[in-house]
């Protein structure tokens, strides 16, 4: 399959095909000790920023 000649609709919907597969599989994917240490220092970040999803929403619209 030539994914570049599909539409730009199709190979979205391609995609969102794609990820339907594999997101009901999610506990088959591995997660390394590294990377939960990077989420759960993230979490730690986002935890003691204090801020809220409005005002980080009002910060990105307003670029």
């Amino acid at each position: 399959m030539d994914i570049q000649s599909l539409s730009t609709p199709e190979r979205i919907l391609l995609a969102e095909e794609l990820w339907d597969s594999v997101r009901t599989k999610s506990d088959e994917i591995e997660v390394t000790p590294e990377q939960i240490e990077l989420l759960e220092s993230r979490l730690t970040a986002l935890a003691s920023d204090g801020d809220t999803w409005e005002n980080v929403k009002k910060h990105v619209i307003a670029g």
